[in-house]
């Protein structure tokens, strides 16, 4: 285990688990905790060993938003600029991760926490759990590219609607809305977490190039994302993963990958 600002990582063979960890307040997202986490994420992607990652939170929230009363300044603050400084940074670090993510959502995702459980590439919730846009509660618009990523995963009235009302969405609703892509009972979370995150784990290097593809895909055109495709195609094809893949459909048998 290793200990950063508010973050903890353990191992599980070749999955890494990247847990906030400030259960007394839900881990609402401090500046000290994003920095802890970037400090995580670079550890990991360093660590030869690890070819996926589960993100959760301690305790009984995965993420209450953000910790305003937090912010390091004595005067008023400057949302915009902390999001800028605080938690883009980290957002940005989660698209241009290297290894797939799973998103492990063990009890409220609220705010730029809903925005944190939806950047992954999985997300798993338990039953629990509930999102939830609060940011009208307070006076303020949706942020952690929130506006960006609802409207592609459920559509522009059911985006609003989540927006607009602030209403907490249940995971069962999540799952129906095709917000998420499984819920199961609380105990069962992390289990069923690990037991996806080592499936990706066992995959081939390309996995990291199919999540970039699916990132940059919305502001690409047809024929940017037929040329980025192409490209992608030319890096997977030159990897012993490939050759390994390769062979073992000939040879009628799993293959055994080494994410190289």
């Amino acid at each position: 285990m290793e200990t950063f600002d508010h973050v903890l990582v353990t191992a599980e063979g070749a999955v890494a688990i990247l847990t906030l960890n400030q259960p007394e307040i839900l881990n609402a997202a401090s500046p000290a905790m994003m920095r802890g986490a970037l400090a995580a994420l670079e550890t990991i992607e360093n660590e030869p060993k690890f070819r996926a990652m589960i993100l959760t939170g301690a305790g009984k929230g995965f993420c209450a938003g953000a910790n305003l009363t937090a912010a390091e300044t004595s005067g008023p603050i400057d949302t915009g600029a902390m999001l800028e400084q605080v938690f883009h940074p980290f957002l940005r670090r989660l698209r241009d991760f290297s290894m797939p993510v799973v998103m492990a959502v063990n009890g409220p995702a609220v705010g730029i926490g809903m925005s944190f459980a939806l950047s992954g590439d999985l997300t798993i919730a338990a039953r629990s759990a509930y999102f939830q846009q609060g940011f009208s509660k307070i006076g303020l618009v949706p942020d952690g590219g929130s506006t960006w990523l609802l409207p592609r995963l459920i559509g522009l009235a059911r985006a609003r609607e989540l927006a607009l009302l602030a209403e907490k969405l249940p995971a069962e609703k999540a799952l129906d809305w095709g917000l998420i892509n499984a819920v199961v009972d609380d105990d069962r979370l992390m289990p069923e977490a690990l037991a996806l995150a080592r499936k990706l784990a066992e995959g081939p290097a390309s996995l990291s190039l199919t999540r970039k593809l699916f990132w940059d895909a919305p502001q690409n055109s047809y024929e940017q994302q037929l040329a980025r495709e192409q490209a992608a195609q030319s890096s997977a094809g030159q990897t012993q993963d490939f050759r390994e893949g390769l062979k073992a459909f000939r040879e009628k048998r799993p293959p055994r990958f080494t994410g190289k």
